[in-house]
């Protein structure tokens, strides 16, 4: 991966993650202060609390790319140590996914007169656990990586006692 690249992405998660915390301290603060009353149509404080949990996981997500894009700059992400991040970016996805379903299970009641909306929401919390489902593909094809790597390792060692 590319100094520029490494950059380029680096710049972007930070700028990913200052939004996120500034919209949480925003909703911290509605829900704290009590300063938005809700109209009952709504039920916007459980939205608020999974919306705020959500980025929580985003957080995450963006935490654990950016160790997983350090190992690549180092080389070093052939490694056993590359799993846990890629197990933490699995598990977020999985729990947002789940909190989509919270979501759509909270919207669903005022839904009743086209309950299509409810079916396309709880299609993207499939499409969500797609994504999940790529990332645990990816990881294989790390854990692939990682035993060639080894392989090849022990290999070279073999041939640095013949020769």
């Amino acid at each position: 991966m590319g100094q520029w690249a490494v950059r380029a992405l680096r710049t972007v998660l930070v700028m990913v993650l200052a939004g996120t915390v500034f919209v949480q301290a925003g909703m911290l603060w509605v829900l704290v202060s009590g300063s938005d009353p809700e109209d009952g149509s709504l039920p916007l404080t459980p939205l608020r609390v999974i919306v705020i949990v959500g980025m929580v996981l985003g957080q995450v997500i963006l935490v654990s790319v950016w160790r997983l894009v350090t190992m690549v700059r180092r080389g070093t992400v052939f490694s056993h140590a590359a799993f846990r991040y890629v197990d933490t970016v699995i598990g977020a996805i999985v729990a947002v996914s789940l909190l989509w379903f919270a979501v759509t299970a909270l919207n669903a009641p005022g839904q009743r007169a086209d309950p299509g909306v409810t079916v396309i929401m709880g299609g993207i919390g499939l499409a969500i656990l797609g994504v999940a489902l790529i990332v645990y593909v990816l990881r294989m094809l790390l854990t692939q990586a990682v035993a060639r790597d080894a392989e090849a390792a022990q290999m070279q060692a073999e041939l640095d006692t013949v020769i």
